[in-house]
């Protein structure tokens, strides 16, 4: 069946696969510096010690094992390779789904209790006193959530993101009701709104990509045919995608104060007061967008060189359908 689909492209692959492995070490390089004090990779040469020799390790051995997972199933086609990796990237995006959900409804719920003076009597004065601070409430009560959220996401299918486009319409709603039927509006309520506005506006993207949805402003390219399609796709995941997401990676986690790295250290909060404690997750949101899309860049990557090289077996997306 995989020959069906087409001849092995191993360099391919192996350009993909190393796309994939190094933004792995990238994220992880990242983590170690910001969140457990390592010195970074471009302090090697700087004093920064073994470990962050240990640091610019990491790009060797992701890239061999990624090169290694090649070499380890030559046969593999590139429309095979592109079905396994979307399927990593739903699996991702789903875990995003069941966090924003859990965090959205349980941060919902004490911003509801803390304004109205229920909280104390909720859970106690000093937990309730607790909870007012975002660094014990991301650490001690977010955190759990998603943890959970992921579990949810690796045991069950049965829901993903385009679910958050009815939970934005019935946030909005009780909205509408609450102010105009019982004169009752805070400010965590829009802050919900915008939480899950945001996260299905990008993580939606990688769906979109996937069933070639976003919106193209072309003379040229819908009277093409599919192997021209295919060379015009290939080269715009690479220039135009993947450095689009390494670009934002690279921004968004490359110092302390960057826009993805600093609101998450500190647990930002908005200046509403009483309102939700989730927009230090709104800025990762960014970082979930790059990630995913990268992810999918790669497998886009794959099926358009197949369909560069005229294989068989091509996926026929919701646009081409309508």
């Amino acid at each position: 069946m995989m020959e069906s689909q087409g001849a092995p492209a191993p360099l391919v692959r192996i350009f993909g696969w190393t796309m994939l492995s190094g933004m792995v070490a990238f994220l992880l390089n990242a983590i170690l510096k910001f969140w457990f004090d390592f010195p970074g990779p471009t302090s090697a040469f700087s004093g920064g010690g073994p470990l962050a020799f240990l640091q610019i390790a990491l790009y060797g051995v992701a890239i061999l094992l990624g090169i290694w997972s090649v070499l380890k199933t030559p046969h593999q086609t590139l429309r095979s390779e592109a079905a396994r990796i979307t399927a990593i990237n739903t699996f991702l995006v789903r875990a995003a789904f069941w966090v924003v959900l859990l965090v959205g409804l349980g941060d919902a719920i004490v911003s509801f209790l803390r304004v109205n003076s229920m909280l104390v009597d909720t859970v106690g004065e000093e937990l309730a006193g607790n909870l007012g601070r975002a660094q014990f409430r991301g650490l001690y009560f977010h955190t759990p959530l998603v943890v959970v959220g992921v579990l949810i996401a690796a045991v069950t299918r049965s829901l993903g993101f385009i679910w958050l486009a009815l939970l934005v319409v019935i946030a909005e709603l009780l909205i509408v009701f609450s102010r105009f039927v019982f004169s009752y509006e805070q400010a965590f309520m829009a802050d919900l709104v915008r939480f899950w506005y945001g996260a299905l506006f990008l993580f939606a993207s990688a769906y979109t990509l996937l069933e070639d949805g976003h919106v193209r402003v072309d003379l040229f390219y819908a009277s093409m045919r599919r192997e021209k399609k295919g060379r015009v796709n290939a080269w715009g995941s690479v220039l135009l995608g993947m450095l689009l997401c390494w670009t934002i990676l690279i921004l968004g986690l490359g110092s302390s104060s960057s826009i993805i790295v600093g609101p998450i250290l500190v647990f930002e909060v908005t200046q509403s007061g009483f309102g939700m404690y989730v927009k230090y997750f709104m800025a990762g949101f960014l970082g979930v967008f790059a990630v995913t899309m990268m992810v999918q860049f790669v497998a886009q990557f794959f099926e358009a060189v197949a369909d560069k090289r005229g294989e068989p077996g091509a996926r026929e997306t919701q646009a081409e359908i309508l």
